[in-house]
């Protein structure tokens, strides 16, 4: 009996977040928040609701970019500039042990949300403040969007083809900043269960992209130069990316060491003696010659399909990948044999989830409903002491 409701019990129950959130990068901190149990409370324009419900409309009538970061959710609309919100807002963060924002540069200062505000009065709460640039420096004041931060922080520069710069196809300035921030609570939760004290946890995209470009950011710096764009291709790595087969298809594949070039060139090439051809014998110097390396293992694939190259790779153990496209990804055998499907409720019915990425033995992420706009406005208000006819007239002055 013991074991069954071990099973249920999550790390962060009995903690409750309170998110002036939008868009990506803190909510997809609060939604991991969520899968490991804790309350999150996601404060909405009335109305409205957050921006990113308006993305588009491709998930049954409701936006991919919300339905990918909302689940587990209690939605409460409030318009926070209104002369009700204060009230409401203390309630809650007075119950809280998380607050969390992404606002615009300086607008939880002037709603007197800022850490140095609320600290003293709730000195167990956990601030978590997310920016573009931080609160201090010449940045401080700039907006900041994903794809901006993406150039601003050079990702731009190492990313797509020779001939011109190219965004990464996802939002990685957003996700980055949001795992920061995610395991920058957990370790302030953590701090907190041995000092007994809050404190504030602030995380900048621009920070969190530097962070990830700390390769080619030394390669640059004492390498003389930056790593080329090379497409699909690793910038420094050869072999490693895109080689084209005899059927008009195309292989991802990546070796690590000399080690692997030697069975490469035997196993897969049919060249055995080609590892120890002293113009190719490194790393170095095949980046050095990469056209002629290209060049050399294309013209051996050229009398094989796809299919043909991936199975002699398999048996090499060397690296290797498809090309895949979203669709195919989405229908992936790798996330049906490992059950990582399941489904959760939304406005628009039930919708297939994947699992978040940890699995832990002891017990399942959650995976609740992604709400609707202000679906618990009522229920949150009731809590906080609000009877029903005040909330009645907070509807009729537009507070909620």
């Amino acid at each position: 009996m013991a074991a069954i409701f071990e099973f249920f019990v999550r790390p962060l129950d009995g903690i409750t977040v309170v998110a002036l959130e939008q868009a990506v990068a803190a909510p997809f901190a609060t939604r991991q928040l969520a899968d490991l149990g804790a309350r999150v409370i996601k404060i909405e324009r009335p109305g409205t609701g957050d921006f990113a419900r308006d993305y588009d409309q491709t998930v049954n009538g409701l936006s991919s970019h919300f339905v990918w970061l909302n689940r587990s959710k209690e939605s409460l609309t409030l318009d926070i500039k209104h002369s009700k919100a204060q009230e409401i807002l203390g309630r809650l963060i007075a119950r809280s042990d998380v607050f969390i924002q992404n606002l615009a540069p300086g607008a939880a200062r002037r709603l007197g949300l800022a850490a140095e505000a609320l600290l003293p009065k709730y000195p167990r709460l956990i601030v978590c403040d997310i920016s573009g640039y931080g609160d201090a420096g010449p940045y401080a004041h700039k907006k900041a969007y994903d794809l901006l931060v993406q150039s601003e922080a050079g990702v731009l520069s190492v990313t797509g083809p020779p001939e011109t710069p190219s965004k990464v196809g996802i939002s990685i300035a957003d996700i980055a900043t949001g795992v920061y921030a995610y395991s920058g609570v957990l370790t302030a939760l953590y701090q907190r269960g041995k000092t007994g004290k809050g404190g504030r946890v602030e995380v900048t995209l621009f920070e969190a992209l530097g962070e990830w470009m700390g390769y080619p950011l030394y390669y640059t710096r004492f390498g003389g130069n930056a790593p080329p764009r090379t497409g699909p291709d690793h910038a420094t790595i050869v072999p490693y990316g895109r080689f084209a087969t005899g059927d008009g298809r195309s292989v991802m594949l990546g070796l690590q060491n000399e080690r692997e070039w030697a069975v490469f060139c035997d196993k897969v090439l049919g060249q055995a003696a080609l590892a120890g051809d002293l113009r190719y014998d490194s790393n170095s110097k095949r980046n050095a010659r990469r056209a002629e390396v290209v060049a050399l293992i294309e013209k051996a694939f050229s009398a094989l399909t796809a299919e043909q190259v991936v199975a002699r790779l398999d048996a090499a153990g060397i690296a290797n990948a498809r090309i895949n496209t979203s669709e195919e990804v989405w229908d992936h055998p790798q996330f049906k044999a490992r059950r990582r499907w399941r489904e959760m409720g939304s406005p628009a019915g039930p919708l297939p989830v994947l699992l978040p990425p940890a699995t832990h033995d002891g017990f399942e992420a959650r995976i609740g409903a992604v709400p609707a706009v202000g679906e618990h406005t009522e229920g949150i208000l009731g809590e906080l002491g609000f009877g029903a006819t005040d909330i009645a007239e907070l509807r009729a002055v537009s507070a909620i």
